[in-house]
């Protein structure tokens, strides 16, 4: 029986939809194109420190490409949906080591073959680690778009859980997750929702399934009582060979949840990983080491920029201003200059003559078209450069690379129940809002992106967000 409300159209895509082959060959091609490029470049990074390295003797090594392809399959990387980011990252190098440590043990075992140079498998094997995140990353915003990238997913539920999931998924297309149409057993809310059908009928959901090809739903109804939702797990468990659950558990950590088989009964364990004393020791070394080697590489820029800004305005070259740190101690947070000196008084004159921008001071701390901000500190703003020199105060332990944005005294009641768990955590040089969006999310996301950034803390989420802010720091997005 054909379901008549999206017999038109729809058909044809989905049909390309469900043949998976199609993602998992290009991921499978643009792995193998990294790896050949890394390897490539590792040979002649060794090359140019004057090792002897003859290309002839690395030629064998074709069949390692296959043993990636198989590692990377055994660790779940082929799978076109369903792993974040910072999982996806946690993967890759898992998976990378091993293979590049398969080939070293291999390489010391068969002692009959030819040297390999170890100085090129270590490069290889950290350029690896890097690139093949980026490589992914390009591919997903190539096709994210493209109508056969992805699959098709059911949404039961047409309430707030259910379209906030559905602007999520649309938002964010390179996820894989492609909405088609919701259900709920509410008339009211059937329609359309962002161009997604809305219908009648829960029922319908193992017909849709069988009719168009649909092999992932998600049960949107946290607030439906358990029987019910058993009742609709039961009616669907067949129907759907991936069917997700929401949880009543709003504002709960969702990375790094382990379910747990208590006596039959389902627990959902909750790693903090932040209260744990070996994640928060990785932490901070990874913070030391990072910016003890990048303040030394930058030492130059920061004396071309700091003699551009002594030629355009009076006033000193660094900024500092107070913010509330870890455990609600207070300490000064430095930047470039990228104001006039008499800042306080431009802005007050200014929105004294524009009292409609006054509202946008209040809500945001932040004007688009600020008065105050020089030329210089325009292009510094604009690319987040200008809080390069807290690179400082994260050496001193007052703040991290990555963390909630730092704020101030009178910002502390913005945050209202989320403030304890931005006092648990040292503030960021980048962080969670500094690559969604920076000025272009209002402030009740930046508190959402701070709160799910603290829940949901690990080394992996931390590389993925500092990988992403030197994307958004050359695209210059969000930022004013």
């Amino acid at each position: 029986m054909m379901i008549p409300e999206l017999a038109s159209g729809r058909r044809s895509v989905l049909a390309v939809l469900t043949q998976p082959w199609l993602c998992v060959t290009l991921l499978v091609v643009t792995d193998l194109v990294a790896l050949l490029l890394v390897n490539a470049g590792a040979l002649l990074i060794r090359h140019w420190a004057g090792g002897m390295v003859p290309v002839q003797t690395y030629q064998g090594l074709w069949p390692l490409a296959l043993v990636f392809v198989t590692v990377f399959a055994a660790f779940r990387l082929y799978e076109v949906v369903g792993v974040g980011p910072a999982e996806e990252l946690k993967r890759i190098f898992y998976a990378s080591s091993f293979v590049y440590l398969l080939a070293a043990a291999a390489t010391f075992v068969i002692r009959t073959g030819p040297d390999y140079s170890r100085g090129a498998f270590l490069i290889a094997w950290a350029g690896s680690v890097v690139a093949l995140p980026l490589f992914r990353t390009a591919l997903r915003s190539i096709v994210a778009k493209r109508s056969w990238w992805g699959v098709p997913v059911a949404v039961l539920g047409a309430g707030m859980t259910g379209r906030a999931l559905v602007k999520s998924m649309l938002a964010t297309p390179q996820q894989g997750l492609k909405p088609i149409v919701m259900l709920d057993d509410d008339a009211s809310k059937c329609g359309d929702y962002l161009g997604v059908p809305v219908l009648q009928g829960l029922s319908m959901a193992p017909m849709i399934a069988k009719d168009l090809r649909v092999t992932h739903a998600i049960l949107a109804m946290p607030g439906a009582p358990v029987e019910r939702l058993r009742i609709l797990e039961t009616q669907n468990q067949n129907a759907f060979p991936h069917l997700v659950i929401i949880p009543n558990l709003c504002g709960f950590a969702s990375l790094w949840v382990n379910a747990r088989d208590l006596g039959g009964v389902l627990g959902l364990e909750v790693r903090r990983n932040l209260l744990l004393f070996g994640p928060r020791l990785i932490k901070r070394s990874l913070d030391l080491v990072l910016c003890t080697i990048g303040g030394i590489a930058i030492l130059p820029f920061i004396a071309l920029v700091a003699l551009c800004i002594k030629l355009e305005s009076r006033g000193p070259v660094f900024y500092s201003q107070q913010r509330v740190g870890r455990n609600n101690t207070r300490f000064n947070a430095w930047k470039f200059r990228s104001m006039v000196e008499n800042a306080d008084q431009v802005l007050e004159t200014y929105l004294a003559t524009h009292p409609e921008l006054r509202a946008e001071w209040n809500r945001d701390h932040k004007l688009r078209n600020d008065p105050r901000v020089t030329r210089v500190g325009r292009f510094l703003r604009k690319t987040s450069l200008d809080e390069l020199p807290q690179i400082w105060n994260a050496v001193l332990g007052q703040m991290s690379l990555v963390g909630p944005r730092p704020i101030v005294d009178a910002e502390m009641a913005k945050y209202e129940g989320a403030i304890d768990l931005y006092l648990q955590v040292r503030p960021g040089i980048s962080g969670l809002w500094q690559v969604s969006g920076r000025n272009d999310t209002t402030y009740a996301e930046r508190v959402m992106l701070d709160s799910y950034y603290v829940r949901n803390w690990s080394v992996w989420l931390d590389i993925h967000i500092l990988i992403k802010t030197i994307r958004v720091v050359l695209m210059s997005r969000g930022a004013y």
